[in-house]
């Protein structure tokens, strides 16, 4: 008789699965009767003979017969498919929160603060003779800008006595208008979007407003707002830098109040405007920290004023940077906060400076919708 060198694949597999049931019959020697001992122990020696021999058909008999051995000593499980597939999906649960605790987070751009560098949630209205877009359009505005069409027709003369706040499938955001004749409509956008004054990126839609029989109560689209990647991993090892794109927590920040008196804090977008230690001074349109013109890409980007950026602005009603002599020096552990979209953003100008310890992560990626913001954000 010959033997093989090199044993096959097959001979191989039998050396390992001898090996193997060895040892499960070694841990279950305890609670096993001698007659399954000596049975599984006869099995486990017929497949080492021919695994020896290189006898493929009698790895393959000796294989079975062990199986159907061990089915006394380790019983099938009827729901070990489900086990196994409610493992794989509690690890899978498991790292998804690891990776959103310890490294990047999803974040919703709320508002217009960061415009045009982010966008926020922006109603449009759409003149009412002009009729919205069909299936196809609408499709495709919705992957590319993130864009929903929305249409509310007042069935009677009405008027609007309240907007309520719908959440369908756990994260979907519905308003439903309530009319004085008892009638309702679903739509899909938030109700302080719905609510905002026209030129506040809004459609009107108010209590002060009586409509018509077949008269448009919201006739257009809206823009659902970036969504990006916050990078929670970096600030682990260095501070945040001047002009990054950064996230952080309003918790404690007094000049900030919640609308809603069960939410404690929100998150907020800005860019990093200046660190501890720093002075600014705002002459519209231009940015001064430290006596010089702030030097960063982003800030220069807002300055320059075209392709949809006004530059930083003087806003009386603020206490802070509210005239072109005023100056503010940033102090210890503290960040100043700066929306890109400076007459439209509250921001440090308005409630202060972010302490450090709010500080979420920098902005890392939109990645939804797929139009010209798509990509690192900067």
């Amino acid at each position: 008789m010959t033997v093989a060198l090199f044993p096959s694949r097959q001979v191989k597999e039998a050396r390992l699965l001898a090996e193997h049931a060895r040892k499960l019959l070694h841990r279950r020697k305890d609670v096993l009767s001698d007659a399954t001992i000596s049975a599984v122990e006869t099995e486990i020696g017929k497949l080492e003979a021919a695994a020896k021999a290189g006898d493929e058909g009698a790895i393959n008999d000796a294989s079975e017969s062990l199986d159907k051995a061990f089915g006394k000593v380790q019983p099938t499980r009827d729901d070990a498919g489900w086990r196994e597939n409610c493992e794989v999906l509690l690890v899978a649960f498991v790292l998804a929160i690891a990776i959103r605790a310890y490294f990047l987070q999803p974040f919703k751009i709320p508002t217009g603060s960061m415009q045009p560098t982010l966008n926020g949630i922006i109603g449009h209205p759409v003149p009412t003779d002009q009729p919205l877009p069909g299936f196809l359009r609408r499709g495709f505005d919705s992957l590319w800008f993130g864009r929903t069409y929305v249409e509310a027709v007042s069935e009677v003369d009405d008027q609007i006595v309240g907007l309520t706040k719908e959440t369908h499938y756990g994260f979907m955001e519905y308003t439903r208008i309530v009319m004085a004749s008892g009638r309702s409509y679903l739509v899909h956008a938030p109700a302080t979007t719905l609510h905002a004054e026209v030129i506040r990126d809004g459609f009107g839609a108010d209590g002060s407003h009586r409509y018509r029989a077949g008269q448009p109560i919201v006739h257009g689209y809206v823009d659902t707002g970036d969504q990006v990647f916050v990078d929670k991993f970096t600030y682990n090892f260095r501070l945040p830098r001047r002009s990054d794109v950064f996230v952080f927590s309003t918790r404690d920040i007094s000049g900030i109040r919640m609308t809603d008196p069960n939410v404690k804090s929100e998150f907020y977008i800005k860019r990093l405007g200046a660190v501890a230690g720093d002075k600014l001074r705002i002459e519209a349109p231009r940015l001064f920290r430290n006596d010089a013109e702030a030097p960063e890409a982003g800030f220069r980007r807002v300055v320059k004023a075209t392709d949809g950026y006004r530059g930083y602005s003087n806003i009386p009603s603020f206490p802070y940077l509210s005239t072109p002599s005023d100056t503010f020096t940033v102090p210890e552990k503290n960040y100043f906060a700066l929306g890109d979209n400076s007459y439209n953003s509250s921001d440090s100008r308005n409630w202060g400076t972010v302490p450090q310890e709010n500080v979420v992560g920098r902005g890392l990626f939109v990645y939804w919708p797929f139009g010209h913001h798509w990509g690192f954000v900067n």
